[in-house]
């Protein structure tokens, strides 16, 4: 009998979180880092059908003139994040991801965004014509590789927030009007998640832009049976809230204040320092907190660029709070890390999820990876392990998920 084949589709191929997570992966087929990182690694889902690591190949969209090895490299050095023999040690095997990494689109993107393309990006003359060309490379590398299931997976830079009832609300009315001059008002994520669902791929969404959050893009996901979740992968500060807010509700502690401070200098920060792509950030990060504690206390979070930070990003927190008599005390904490490492066992987790999902024969909506996400569609619920027990009850069922977190 022949093996499985499954894909890995990385928007933003050779940034720091797919590349990361394409060395990974490959690491992984050799056992030759450890799975820390990895939620399907628990022990706890061992008995799950989950793909392996070996049935995985990747492919990927990109706007600029970079190689993947040549960036691994580069990262290496740069962020000291991992041991720059890695990459030697599989120089071969990455090399070979290369040719199908395919040219991505520019149509609907910023200035600040397309100062980033490569001459040789094609000139979409509308968002048709974008949307049926990645259609055509998904499918192309879907026959090539015979692959079982290909995931789609949004790891590029984080796009401005749009009009979203300015537009169409039924894929019937968004199609034709696609073709027009004014359809630049759409972003590109939006147009990757239109040709992953085209081509009947599964679609993540691991950045704050649209992506697949419009009525008439998920009316299509719904149509062709496809299935999908977002948004903006929850890996630090904000994972972070997700754990320690809880506390003080439960604890009928009363925040008065929460004051956030982020730094940090790969790309993702120095598209993030134009101030209207950093407001898609801001708002996944700062609405968590009311959701928790049932009200909303005054809260301030930051985002700067620190170049000499390279991947590294910090974040300091100020928690003010009240207790007993309404004594007012205070919480600090500071977290770092490196914000490619701990992204991409997100990105494989996901795959590997929207996989099993895609065996059970699920369509649309994927609530319960809500615990990834900062914004999670369709969940209000921010409490970390209350999200946690929703994929747990998912994978392995009420009553085995209650056995295995107790």
């Amino acid at each position: 009998m022949a093996a499985q084949r499954y894909g890995v589709w990385l928007v933003g191929a050779c940034g720091g979180v797919a590349s990361t997570a394409t060395l990974g992966l490959i690491a992984l087929k050799h056992r030759a880092i450890p799975t820390w990182g990895l939620v399907t690694e628990l022990p706890r889902f061992a008995a799950l059908p989950l793909p392996g690591w070996e049935e995985f190949v990747v492919g990927g969209h990109e706007i600029r003139p970079v190689v993947l090895v040549d960036e691994l490299r580069q990262f290496a050095r740069h962020n000291r994040a991992f041991e720059p023999g890695l990459v030697d040690a599989y120089e071969a095997e990455l090399t070979a991801v290369q040719p199908h990494i395919r040219w991505g689109t520019v149509w609907g993107a910023t200035e600040a965004i397309r100062k980033l393309a490569g001459p040789d990006v094609p000139e979409d003359h509308s968002a048709c014509q974008a949307i049926e060309r990645i259609e055509t490379d998904l499918r192309q590398f879907q026959e090539e590789h015979r692959l079982e299931h290909l995931v789609v997976i949004h790891v590029a830079s984080t796009e401005p927030p749009i009009p979203k009832d300015e537009l169409p609300r039924t894929w019937a009315e968004l199609w034709p009007w696609l073709s027009r001059k004014e359809a630049t008002i759409i972003p590109p994520s939006c147009l990757y998640a239109i040709a992953a669902f085209r081509a009947g791929c599964s679609y993540i969404n691991f950045t704050p832009s649209v992506g697949p959050d419009l009525p008439a893009i998920t009316e299509l996901a719904l149509q062709r049976r496809c299935r999908y979740m977002g948004c903006d992968g929850k890996t630090g500060e904000t994972l972070l809230k997700s754990v320690l807010a809880p506390l003080f509700a439960q604890r009928n502690l009363r925040v008065l204040s929460w004051v956030g401070y982020n730094i940090f200098g790969n790309l993702d920060a120095r598209i993030l320092d134009h101030p209207a792509h950093k407001t898609s950030k801001l708002t996944t990060k700062d609405q968590l907190l009311g959701e928790v504690l049932g009200y909303k206390p005054q809260t301030h979070v930051s985002i700067e660029l620190v170049e000499s930070l390279g991947d590294w990003k910090t974040a300091w927190d100020h928690v003010h709070f009240a207790g007993f008599f309404g004594t007012k005390m205070v919480l600090h904490f500071i977290w770092q890390g490196c914000d490619s490492v701990l992204a991409a066992p997100l990105v494989l987790d996901l795959a590997r999820w929207s996989i099993l999902a895609w065996k059970r024969g699920e369509v649309g909506l994927m609530p319960f990876l809500a615990s990834y996400f900062k914004s999670p569609y369709g969940v209000s619920q921010q409490d970390f392990f209350a999200q946690f027990q929703l994929l747990e009850s998912w994978a392995l069922g009420p009553q085995a998920a209650k056995l295995a977190g107790s």
